[in-house]
């Protein structure tokens, strides 16, 4: 038994010992928990970073941070902005579409199969192939199905199209522009050529002016600007083009002829366009002339003499004998006094194509009338599908000049390629803005003609087939862009549903012999328009059995094609009457059948034509003459008054009474 002295401490001893392990456990356990906590907190704040609505849940839970776990947590927040800001959101997947586009380049700019984009279409009830094209509309919803957004481009580039109106304190005076239109027979050439004679500067080549389709004059110290458009043929294309750009039209009448349908569409198309009118009344020197019918047939379409009551401004000339000439000159001055003619010549530059071609020693040029604003060389142009820099500018004189201000044309060298003639000509700040015009508009004129021949459905073209429609192919060749456009225009009005006139290939200058191989390989005929082939291309279009048609009057371009499409027609033929024959009697003879005694009442029968049997007003039988005989002997023909025995090839059932009419077949030569 141990002493009550020494047990006690040891007990306390060994108690204080327990309790501080328990106390060292304690604190290990909490350690433990506080660690697990933290951990916890930290993969939570990591799975909240990673989470759609990250910010809302951090600032939940930010109060209760302590300053590490704060810390990491701005770390990750910087990490991932950074992440925010090289991700798109799903708002920044766009594509743009102008007006249509095929269903393989949707697939693409989405990333996407072209398979799943149709089996999406066919959802729609749209029955597509890859190559097929939908509209804006179409490719939206589609679009929404794969989580993209359509933005339809109308826009950036069409706005830069629009004319802004210029400031009134910044406009100055500028030249009329007077395009002069005509029957191809009433004058219009001699008249241009009167005018240029008469203010040609003495040593000065006027007929260089010709050659960029417009010149100006000068008259009484001021300038006129002319416009030459083919007068040939009533060209649609180039009337209206001429009518849009001008300011005043001189209409050409021949006082010896008249009001023809050329010239009608001339007022119309001037009239269309708010221009107007002057008319100049010519070869009033003919012994036939007659100016006082002009002006009654004129009035008719609205266009009453000044001397009559009326407001039109008549000239009357002899552009021949050069009467009238500058009498015409100072009624066009007045007329221009009128419309108060102005443009800002401190503007970028804009203009139309007059007239575009493909010059062997220079490339592509055209001849771009000035109407407000000024060019000069070097500056940078958009002509909607063709851009280029100015290299060099021509006046109508044929003087390389450095700048063109309004009411001005010029020759301009540097396009890309030949623009069209009528295109829009617009001076930009650099030559990468006009090249990415051009691009827009070559996509958007793509995306125009796939959406147009996508209309077209299966059962159309089934029925065209069996229609048997025929087509006429043609390469078309002139030596300008305008007559080009202006001979296509004529040569499409001959299309009818029953034949097409189809243009394989058409291009401004000479034919080549790249265009006879292609004429061999689609089996068409060329057509060339003031242009001429060398003589290597001749001799290939013999050995190809290629046909090479050269005109310079596009009338008779015209006339060779209606009858080239008229001898594709399906040939017609009617029944013309020769002569009738009564049957009074009728015979049975062996091995022959019945033979008809008849009389001719009227006309002939001839042994060549055909025969009706008509019995009471119907016919009962259509054949051909088996045996015509007057009396014993053989017929070629009876005449009338007579008898004869006529016998039906293969038909006997002749009764007395019947009519026989013979008759012959004529074929109907088809026209357009």
């Amino acid at each position: 038994m141990q002493p009550r002295g020494q047990g006690a401490p040891a007990a306390g001893a060994e108690a204080r010992g327990a309790a501080a392990g328990a106390d060292k456990k304690g604190k290990k356990a909490v350690e433990v928990v506080m660690d697990s906590v933290a951990a916890k907190k930290k993969s939570m704040i990591k799975q909240v970073i990673d989470k759609k609505d990250k910010r809302v849940r951090l600032r939940e839970i930010e109060e209760e941070e302590s300053p590490r776990w704060k810390g990491e947590r701005k770390a990750a927040v910087v990490r991932m902005k950074k992440t925010e800001i090289t991700t798109p959101k799903a708002i920044k997947r766009r594509i743009r579409i102008s007006e249509a586009i095929r269903v393989g380049e949707l697939a693409k700019q989405m990333g996407v199969r072209a398979s799943d984009v149709i089996n999406k279409l066919l959802g729609l009830g749209m029955m597509v192939t890859i190559n097929q094209s939908i509209d804006v509309d179409a490719a939206t919803l589609i679009a929404a199905e794969f989580g993209y957004q359509v933005e339809a481009v109308t826009a950036e580039y069409d706005e830069l199209l629009q004319r802004v109106e210029a400031e009134p304190r910044n406009l100055k005076p500028r030249a009329p522009v007077v395009t002069v239109m005509g029957h191809v027979d009433h004058g219009k050439t001699s008249l241009l050529d009167a005018i240029r004679q008469t203010n040609v500067i003495e040593g000065e080549a006027g007929g260089i002016t010709q050659a960029i389709g417009a010149y100006h004059v000068r008259v009484k110290d001021r300038d006129i600007v002319f416009l030459d458009t083919p007068g040939h043929e009533a060209f649609t294309a180039m009337r209206a083009r001429g009518a849009r750009v001008t300011d005043i039209v001189v209409l050409v009448v021949a006082a010896d002829d008249g009001v023809m349908e050329q010239t009608v569409e001339a007022i119309n198309h001037s009239r269309s366009a708010g221009v107007p009118i002057i008319v100049a009344v010519n070869k009033i020197d003919k012994p036939n002339a007659t100016p006082d019918r002009i002006k009654q047939e004129l009035s008719q379409h609205g266009l009453v003499p000044e001397d009559w009551g009326g407001d039109a401004l008549f000239a009357d000339i002899s552009a021949k004998k050069k009467i009238g000439i500058e009498n015409l000159l100072d009624l066009i001055l007045l007329q221009a006094d009128v419309l108060e003619l102005k443009a800002d010549p401190d503007r970028p530059a804009r203009g139309i194509i007059i007239e575009a071609k493909l010059d062997k020693g220079r490339g592509p040029v055209a001849t771009v009338l000035i109407q407000e604003g000024t060019l000069r060389e070097g500056d940078a142009f958009s002509a909607k599908t063709e851009y280029g820099r100015v290299r060099a500018m021509i006046d109508d004189q044929g003087r390389r000049i450095k700048e063109a201000g309004p009411s001005m044309p010029v020759e301009v060298i540097g396009f890309s390629s030949v623009p069209q003639a009528g295109s829009e000509f617009i001076a930009v700040e650099d030559e990468k803005k006009a090249k990415n015009i051009s691009e827009y508009w070559v996509r958007k004129e793509r995306e125009r003609e796939l959406a147009a021949s996508s209309k077209i459905t299966l059962e159309q073209l089934y029925q065209r087939i069996k229609e048997g429609a025929k087509e006429l192919n043609v390469i078309l060749k002139a030596d300008v862009q305008g007559s080009l456009e202006a001979l296509t225009e004529a040569l499409n009005k001959l299309s009818t549903d029953e034949i097409k006139l189809k243009f394989i290939h058409s291009s401004t200058g000479a034919v080549t012999e790249t265009d006879v191989m292609l004429a061999s390989a689609s089996d068409a005929i060329i057509l060339g328009f003031k242009v001429r082939p060398d003589a290597r291309v001749v001799e290939l279009a013999g050995k190809e059995g290629v046909e090479i048609k050269l005109y310079d009057v596009i009338y008779n371009a015209i006339n060779d094609v209606r009858a080239a499409m008229e001898g594709l027609l399906e040939p017609e033929f009617k029944e013309v009457v020769q002569g009738r024959a009564e049957v009074r009697e009728t015979f049975r003879i062996v091995k022959v059948g019945t033979v008809a005694g008849c009389y001719v009442t009227d006309g002939k029968i001839p042994r060549s034509a055909g025969v009706k049997l008509v019995r009471d007003g119907v016919v009962v039988y259509d054949g051909k003459i088996a045996s015509l005989k007057r009396f014993k002997d053989d017929a070629k023909e009876v005449a009338a008054g007579m008898e004869c025995g006529l016998g039906i090839e293969g038909y006997n059932d002749i009764r007395v009474g019947d009519v026989i009419e013979a008759y012959i077949t004529e074929q109907i030569e088809r026209k357009l």
